[in-house]
């Protein structure tokens, strides 16, 4: 399964707008809520803040990778976020974030889940590729840059 079988338009955010770690949760678990209207709205906050409490999902070199698992979801959903000025997310290398992606997974889904922050994080190791997105002009751009990554393996 690839990202971009995933990856819908309306649950892309090319100019996040949250300035903390919290809003960052927020506003990406909102792009999921636009596409999933069926999504229990406190219940992902949730989940995705008991799993920042584990350790930050912040992987460094401008990257975070939130995610969480449900039980009430039967399918893999994700969101993509940039953010221009960057946002401290506990990262690692103690520098901020500018692009998130958002996975919530359900419960049982334990192989889909890791493959896709395998894929996600294999994308993401390419310098070149992270300064397309944060230099994207807009969602559509992310979009593609992201299917074109993905062609590559």
């Amino acid at each position: 399964m690839k990202i971009v079988d995933l990856l819908h338009p309306e649950t892309i955010i090319s100019s996040l707008q949250a300035r903390t770690k919290d809003d960052v949760l927020a506003e990406l678990a909102e792009a999921l809520f636009t596409f999933d209207e069926s999504l229990d709205r406190t219940e992902v906050i949730k989940v995705l803040h008991e799993r920042e409490r584990l350790g930050s999902t912040g992987i460094g070199d401008g990257v975070a990778i939130p995610h969480g698992k449900l039980k009430s979801l039967d399918k893999l959903l994700i969101a993509f976020a940039r953010s221009i000025d960057g946002v401290d997310f506990d990262a690692m290398d103690g520098k901020p974030a500018h692009l998130f992606f958002l996975l919530v997974a359900p419960e049982e889904s334990v192989g889909v889940h890791l493959k896709m922050l395998a894929r996600i994080s294999k994308i993401l190791k390419n310098k070149a590729t992270r300064e397309q997105l944060v230099q994207a002009p807009d969602a559509q751009a992310l979009y593609k840059i992201i299917a074109d990554e993905e062609e590559r393996f």
